[in-house]
Order: structure tokens, then sequence, then C-alpha cells
């Protein structure tokens, strides 16, 4: 199964290598937010309880989940594209391990995310953000955005393979980007935050990412882990039910 992990990662990383472009193009819209929302809010950090001397302290770690969200949303397109053009069922005559089929898509989607997470991490510090813990806590708001994306990517796949329509991957990511970011501690404190929001995100894994990140709650990292692989297997399950129907 490795070796057909690595045979198909390899496959879609190369696709990746020949357009580097997209990585560039994708994050445009995370600077967007970083300038919008870092001159919008700056003054927040003024309220009593808000904790942080500088809002873009704060502000980087959640464009960085955020920007993993929108971008592992869009995983399922490819899934579609494969079975449009008839590659995904030429996958199934060949020996290849099924679960290989589908982990690699979502191992490189968290390669992707892992990349343009870096890249907002560095342009945040030239700007002048500080992490907590210094490189080791930048290492792990990267790492935590990757986790993140292999959650998110392969609940795009499971929808691209049971409902195999792009306006439902497109709906779901427009009803989830906002509502989970909004109820986390991306933009805001969560000691100021209404009880019901705190309450929200408690569950939310956006926010298990940016405790993680934080290092205001160690076991949210677990948390995040337990959920990531829960969405790997029911890719891989909805993988094989899809395989019976062709």
């Amino acid at each position: 199964m490795i070796a057909d992990t690595w045979w198909m990662t390899h496959r879609q990383l190369k696709a990746l290598v020949r357009q580097p472009a997209v990585l560039v193009i994708t994050l445009v819209q995370p600077m967007v937010w970083l300038f919008l929302f870092g001159n919008l809010f700056r003054r927040v950090v003024e309220l009593p309880g808000f904790g942080t001397a500088s809002y873009l302290d704060y502000l980087v770690p959640g464009v960085v989940v955020m920007n993993a969200v929108s971008a592992s949303m869009w995983a399922g397109m490819g899934t579609i594209e494969e079975i449009e053009r008839g590659t995904m069922n030429r996958f199934l005559t060949t020996p290849v391990n099924r679960a290989a089929i589908m982990n690699a898509n979502v191992i490189v989607q968290a390669v992707s995310t892992g990349i343009q997470s870096t890249l907002i991490v560095l342009i945040g510090s030239a700007a002048g953000a500080h992490y907590t813990g210094g490189v080791s806590g930048s290492i792990t708001l990267v790492l935590a955005s990757m986790l993140l994306g292999i959650v998110f990517s392969a609940l795009s796949n499971v929808l691209g393979m049971t409902l195999r329509q792009r306006e439902s991957i497109i709906g779901l990511s427009i009803f989830l980007l906002l509502p989970l970011t909004f109820l986390s501690t991306a933009f805001m404190a969560k000691s100021l935050m209404p009880g019901w929001m705190q309450a929200i995100a408690t569950a939310n894994p956006v926010n298990w990412a940016l405790e993680m990140a934080r290092g205001t709650l160690p076991l949210a990292g677990g948390w995040l882990l337990v959920l990531a692989a829960l969405m790997v297997w029911l890719s891989t399950f909805t993988f094989r039910s899809y395989q019976k129907t062709v």
C-alpha cells in the first residue's frame, strides 16, 4: 500500500509542479484577507481581555487556517474530473491499492496547503508578525493547517465520489468557509465572543487548529489528528462504494 500511495502521490505532485502558478494565484485571496482584516480589526487588541499587543500576531494564524479550509474544499473537483475523464476507472483495472488512489489526493492537498501556509507565515513575519513559540510555533501552525487541509480535502473527496456534481462542492465550500472561520478564534479572542459562539468554537475543527498553533489547548492537536484519520477512512470507504457501481 505504501508503494502504491507513493506512486499515486508522485503522479499528482508532478502535475502540481508543472503548474506552480496555481500555488501563487491561490495566495492572492489570503493576502487580501490579511490586508483587509488586518486594517479593519487592528484596534480590537485595545479591548480589555484581548490578550495580544499586536493584531497582526493574532491574525496571521487565522488567515493560515482560513486558507487551508478554502483551498482544500476544492479537492473533490479533481476527483470528479478523474471520474469524468475515465482515469479513475482505468486505475480500477490495475493492481494498485484502492486506498492509495484516494490517499494520494489528500496527501497532495496537504503538501500544497503546507507550502501555501509556509509562504503566508513568511509574508506575515516580513510584515512584523511574531508567532507563539517562535520558529517551533510557526512549524506547528503549518502542521495544524496541513491536518486541517486533510480533513476538508477528504470531506470534499467524499462529496465528489458520492454526488459527482461540482455545484455541490462549490455550495458546501461557500456554506462552510465563513461560518466555520467566524465561529472560531481566527479573528476574535474567545473570551470576547458570546457564550453560544464559544460553545460552538469548542467543537469546531478550525478552532482546534488555531488552539494547536497558539498552544492554548495541547489536546486540540490530538483531536484534529483523530478527525483527519476518520475523514481519510471515510473517503476510502466512499471510494470502495463507488467501485461497486462501476
